[in-house]
């Protein structure tokens, strides 16, 4: 009753234009239930005190993270007493765009909330704890992560839940953009995050390229599968149509309906879709990408169409679509949302059930059909991909054309993540070469770096060639050209002149993938490792080398002077020679990268004449 009227008293303030006390303020942001604002900063040297000891000073907090902590109750549960999607997608929206807009010092609307993967679900009497901050800002753009965790309050246990990505757009007075101030990372973690995200920002922009290659090459005509004593449900049985009245308490504080909102009304009617072929209650397993197109304001009409595009054996991808319009019908509706869900039902024991098949309508229905294929299979490649862990064996991923984007992502963010690792420590330094280190649990890295007078363009165009490689790189025997993947990414045939225990020369067969920089400050890459191709298997007369993480970042120092570094994450055959060069009982790496610089001086100038003439 307490709080109830001390928010009472606050509103009255705010409004009457009364300065609150930083005290009051302080109560309300901190003693509420769901509160999302950090407790007050302290002052310089002041410390927290625990009983019985002194607390440690904790690290300097991103000044960009929100931490948002909510007791799960009965209302915000379904009939299973699970805690909603839609109620956490809600959450999950409101906690990013403070954190967007705690950078930004303006208005953000949602753009876009990349895949998630829901791991499990969340049950009445649980905490959900939510923490997101920005990962990236571009020019008007910025990447949120978001971590969602629950905790038990009885046993005190945490788990997670999922990992967001969302993209928040900043806007000044009457909708127009707004220029964001960089972000400068600070920690380890902080510092992968931000330079992943341009790799991430990337895939989005070609996804639906993506999905298009895809399905021009796969064959036209759909092929329905057969079940043992199933029966297809027509898929126009699974169709919901439902509109919802937006009304101030749907809004966010610009005016414009809430995306969290949004997301939530059209997690509800894609679960009637999915309920409906099932004849069961479904669980929300995976979503694909929300994309918002456009805005719509307190007193539109949002309609919401919902279908089961697809159903495979255990899960089904439910297509749903969000359109506005005001209050004259006459006016077009305006598309302004759409995600595609995935979801299964479970038995008692937990368990993904058989689903009925599904029996698309001709023409749309089986274009969607066709596309919900698609999707699986990126999405399963995908998964596959970026999660891939390093342990596994082989080392080299399968190089397909329709999964090429992600394979090209894991690719540079690998190295990326290597790069911005900490505890790098210099182990040799000849002349203007040094050597880096770094030891993990499972690996030795190390890292070679010089600084060379060349623009670093220029030295980019130069190492990204493998071609060319054998001109200073002694282990280099022969670079083939297999395939051009696109303007950033190749395939090669290599043959090293570095003898196997087997007394047979190694050859590999490498992606290379090259970044220009996304924004100032950043590197100019060419990321390496293995894939399989069908068309070059491993032969007799050589030994099928693996690399697993290696490439080139090149710095620009100035114009004309740039610092080139080679990074390698030693698979097991590479380790004695590693080891060998790292405890100075051998020079090659140095003399090889110092026959790199003599190649890049040499070859700068016919460069230059080249470029020229284009």
């Amino acid at each position: 009753a307490a709080t109830l009227l001390l928010s009472r008293c606050l509103l009255k303030m705010v409004k009457e234009n009364i300065v609150v006390p930083e005290e009051i303020l302080s109560f309300c942001c901190n003693g509420l239930q769901g509160s999302t604002s950090p407790p007050r900063a302290r002052d310089p040297g002041e410390r927290e005190e625990a009983p019985g000891a002194m607390a440690s000073p904790s690290p300097p907090r991103n000044p960009t993270e929100v931490q948002m902590s909510q007791l799960v109750l009965p209302c915000h549960t379904n009939h299973r007493g699970e805690l909603s999607t839609g109620q956490l997608l809600k959450w999950i929206d409101t906690a990013a765009c403070l954190s967007a807009e705690r950078h930004a010092g303006c208005p953000c609307v949602t753009a876009s909330m990349d895949d998630i993967y829901f791991e499990h679900t969340i049950s009445v009497g649980q905490v959900v704890n939510i923490k997101a901050k920005v990962n990236r800002a571009f020019n008007s753009s910025m990447e949120v992560g978001i971590q969602v965790s629950y905790e038990d309050l009885c046993s005190g246990k945490h788990c997670s839940i999922c990992k967001a990505y969302a993209t928040f757009v900043a806007q000044g007075p009457f909708g127009s953009k707004v220029k964001l101030k960089p972000l400068t990372p600070q920690t380890e973690e902080e510092k992968i995050e931000y330079s992943i995200a341009a790799e991430r920002r990337r895939m989005r922009l070609v996804h639906k390229d993506t999905l298009k290659d895809l399905l021009t090459r796969s064959p036209r005509e759909t092929e329905l599968e057969t079940r043992d004593g199933s029966v297809a449900v027509p898929a126009e049985k699974t169709r919901v149509e439902s509109v919802e009245l937006v009304l101030p308490p749907h809004a966010n504080h610009q005016g414009n309906t809430f995306g969290g909102q949004i997301m939530a009304w059209m997690e509800n009617v894609a679960t009637i879709a999915a309920s409906r072929l099932c004849h069961a209650h479904p669980t929300l397993r995976a979503i694909e990408m929300f994309h918002f197109r456009g805005p719509s304001q307190v007193g539109d009409r949002l309609v919401l169409k919902a279908i089961v595009n697809n159903a495979f054996k255990n899960s089904m991808e439910v297509g749903v679509c969000a359109e506005a319009y005001g209050q004259e019908m006459s006016i077009s509706r305006r598309h302004i949302n759409s995600a595609f869900m995935t979801f299964v039902v479970l038995d008692q024991e937990g368990r993904p059930r058989t689903l009925p098949m599904v029996a698309p309508e001709p023409g749309e229905g089986e274009r969607r059909y066709r596309e919900a294929s698609a999707r699986k299979k990126i999405r399963l490649d995908r998964k596959y991909v970026v999660s891939c862990k390093q342990t596994e064996v082989p080392l080299s991923v399968p190089w397909d054309q329709s999964n090429k984007v992600y394979l090209s992502y894991n690719n540079v963010s690998a190295l990326k993540t290597l790069v911005a690792k900490a505890n790098w420590a210099l182990t040799r330094e000849k002349e203007k070469v040094r050597m880096y280190t770094l030891e993990e649990d499972k690996f030795l890295s190390f890292r070679i770096e010089i600084s060379v007078h060349i623009a670093a363009s220029q030295a980019f165009s130069l190492l990204s060639d493998l071609r060319r490689r054998h001109e200073w790189d002694r282990h280099y025997a022969s670079a083939e050209l297999v395939q051009q993947v696109d303007d950033d990414d190749a395939i090669y045939h290599v043959v090293s002149q570095t003898l196997s225990h087997e007394n047979k020369p190694q050859d590999f067969v490498i992606l290379a993938s090259r970044r220009k920089p996304c924004s100032k400050g950043d590197p100019y890459v060419v990321a390496f490792r293995s894939v399989t191709l069908p068309t070059h298997p491993a032969s007799a007369g050589f030994t099928r080398g693996e690399t697993l993480c290696s490439g080139f970042c090149i710095w620009p120092e100035s114009e004309e002077m740039s610092k080139v570094a080679y990074y390698n994450q030693a698979t097991p055959g590479y380790l004695n020679y590693v080891t060998t060069n790292v405890a100075g009982l051998s020079s090659n790496f140095c003399a090889t990268f110092e026959a790199c610089e003599k190649f890049l001086l040499k070859n700068k100038e016919d460069l230059i004449m080249r470029l020229q003439d284009l």
